[in-house]
């Protein structure tokens, strides 16, 4: 049997399932996403014109429970079209819209068991990779400051989970430890530096979770992948639009949001950068997405959020360091490597960024003081 013919005939198959409008005239793969299968889809409309959607397969194997994950998605957005509507925003181009099936379905299981799902493509705009500017990072800040603020009152605890634990910083760390104890493949011998680093660490764990259980921290709805090109931006003004892949949006705390974006955005190297000495906290871009993102939350967040928002950054860049270096040590089952100990360079570039913040913690203190009011 051709595999590739028979996928294309599962596309087909779901095309047909989905509440469009218009002629089919073209389809084609989109994107650079490493988990779900993308594809753009163009209509011809009757009226003139054409309108295009987005066509994902859904990686159920990541996601265990798509079914769970698109009750989420679709909650979040039409709660968000909502608030829009009534601020007098654009809800076609500023949150994401979900393309029902022909029978009112959100989703689509087609004879192999494989489960689609359809956008509406927003038009004229387009996806930054990285930062280039700190304005870039300033307006990354603002929408997902935003993005929190619009969903403060949603209820957040009737969300799913859709990967359990996902940034429970206690869980990740004993995780580590199992790896660290069993070292499957005796590669703890290689990076006892690193593992003595992470371990000496372990008192800091809890110090959001800890607080979120004594109830001085609310549980907010987090989208927990709050990378650059997780953002539309407008072709024309170049401002942040809406904000996208919305797969990972489940119960959390801001601090979830706020530290991944400091992780991966306000750091001077690659997230595998070798050269160490090329690793450090940007202080003028923490500085940008800070400003951002407070004006963006426009006073949602709590006092005690915002004082510890310091401790999301580090503890997001810590837990990320441990979960690569748990991967090194179970033998690299989990991040996909492209060299000989990649995710043991991975690990060292989290944890140099750990020790960087460490150094500069009171700057980073200050700053979100400096903002804290907005």
């Amino acid at each position: 049997m051709n595999t590739e013919n028979t996928f294309c005939h599962k596309i087909d198959e779901a095309i047909a399932q989905f509440a469009t409008k218009g002629r089919l005239t073209e389809k084609s793969p989109y994107g650079n996403g490493h988990i779900n299968d993308t594809f753009l889809l163009t209509y011809e409309l009757q009226e003139g014109g054409c309108r295009r959607y987005i066509l994902q397969r859904m990686n159920h194997t990541i996601f265990k429970k798509p079914e769970q994950l698109m009750e989420n998605v679709v909650h979040v957005t039409e709660y968000l079209r909502r608030i829009l509507l009534a601020q007098g925003g654009d809800p076609e181009r500023e949150t994401l819209n979900v393309i029902k099936t022909r029978d009112g379905g959100n989703y689509y299981i087609d004879s192999a068991h494989n489960y689609w799902r359809m956008f509406l493509f927003i038009e004229q705009t387009l996806c930054l990779e990285q930062v280039e500017s700190p304005k870039d990072f300033y307006d990354s800040g603002y929408a997902f400051g935003n993005f929190q603020k619009m969903l403060a009152d949603y209820p957040a605890e009737t969300l799913h989970e859709t990967i359990p634990n996902f940034h429970n910083t206690p869980s990740r760390f004993q995780d580590f430890r199992r790896a660290v104890e069993s070292d499957p493949l005796k590669r703890a011998s290689l990076a006892e530096e690193e593992i003595a680093f992470a371990l000496s660490r372990e008192k800091d764990t809890a110090a959001l979770t800890s607080l979120l259980h004594e109830g001085k921290l609310p549980l907010r709805v987090t989208h927990n992948d709050t990378k650059l090109n997780n953002i539309l931006f407008d072709k024309d003004t170049k401002k942040a639009l809406c904000v996208i892949d919305l797969d990972t949006v489940m119960p959390g705390l801001s601090h979830y949001d706020f530290g991944d974006s400091i992780r991966f955005g306000a750091s001077t190297g690659a997230e595998d950068e070798k050269d160490l000495d090329r690793v450090e906290l940007d202080l003028g871009l923490f500085e940008a997405f800070t400003r951002g993102y407070l004006e963006g939350c426009a006073g949602s967040l709590t006092q005690t959020e915002i004082r510890l928002l310091p401790m999301g950054a580090k503890l997001m860049t810590y837990e990320c360091g441990i979960r690569f270096l748990a991967d090194f040590l179970e033998g690299d089952v989990y991040f996909k490597i492209h060299r000989e100990n990649h995710n043991l360079d991975r690990a060292r570039t989290q944890f140099k960024l750990v020790a960087d913040m460490e150094k500069k913690w009171k700057d980073m203190e200050s700053i979100v003081d400096k903002y804290k009011s907005m």
